[in-house]
């Protein structure tokens, strides 16, 4: 029986993955260069030992300022980000849930800050009963420690919570912790083979969250 939900933050509720992405691409194109979906997307959902900026000095053969890029890239990123709203459907499965009796709790690979002030910005911080985030853990995703610490804390098992997730490292964590795993892919993450989740849909506006359910319940 579901009992609860897990959600991802960065691409699942908030589309902040095409944004960092869109600002890296236009410096990078502003240096006459590419950064290709493949090579960034090994950095989504997770903490990468990929640098960016170094990879474009390789691209370009010149040796630049990170920090100067760093700051030019950061100022963009949120530029871009605070002009975003939660993806589709997501504020109809945060009422669903509620209207179910179902637990809802957060877990992320990013930080506490980040995820708290943004959720703050859109209003959905008081959907979540628990947050779980990258200062609760050593490892993040593909680490499965932020799905189990999440599904602790909201006092359910795995097998009796739904994990929502954008990423092919989010939902590899998820699954690992024995949830239930749907792969909701953004636009920096679509290209990507999402192998080992239980259902994916393009939004959660394709399917509400009672037929989930039921779709979930009857495979566990």
């Amino acid at each position: 029986m579901i009992k609860a939900l897990v959600f991802d933050f960065d691409g699942t509720i908030l589309d902040t993955e095409t944004q960092h992405y869109n600002a890296f691409q236009e410096l990078y194109q502003e240096h006459g260069s590419d950064l290709p979906l493949e090579v960034w997307g090994e950095c989504i959902g997770t903490h990468s030992d990929f640098n960016p900026y170094e990879y474009l000095e390789r691209q370009i053969d010149q040796k630049l300022d990170h920090e100067v890029l760093r700051a030019k890239k950061t100022e963009r990123a949120l530029a871009l980000i605070a002009e975003q709203r939660e993806l589709p459907g997501i504020i109809d499965y945060l009422e669903a849930a509620k209207e179910l009796g179902l637990k809802v709790g957060l877990a992320s690979s990013s930080s506490r800050k980040w995820v708290e002030e943004h959720l703050d910005r859109i209003g959905l911080k008081h959907h979540f009963e628990v947050i779980k985030t990258a200062d609760d853990v050593e490892r993040v995703k593909p680490d499965p420690a932020l799905y189990l610490e999440a599904v602790k804390g909201l006092h359910v098992k795995p097998h009796e919570a739904i994990a929502f997730e954008d990423s092919v490292n989010g939902s590899m964590a998820a699954k690992r912790a024995g949830l239930y795993c749907v792969a909701i892919p953004n636009p920096v993450t679509k290209h990507m083979a999402f192998s080992d989740v239980d259902h994916q849909m393009g939004s959660l506006a394709e399917l509400n969250l009672a037929s989930l359910i039921q779709q979930a319940e009857k495979k566990g």
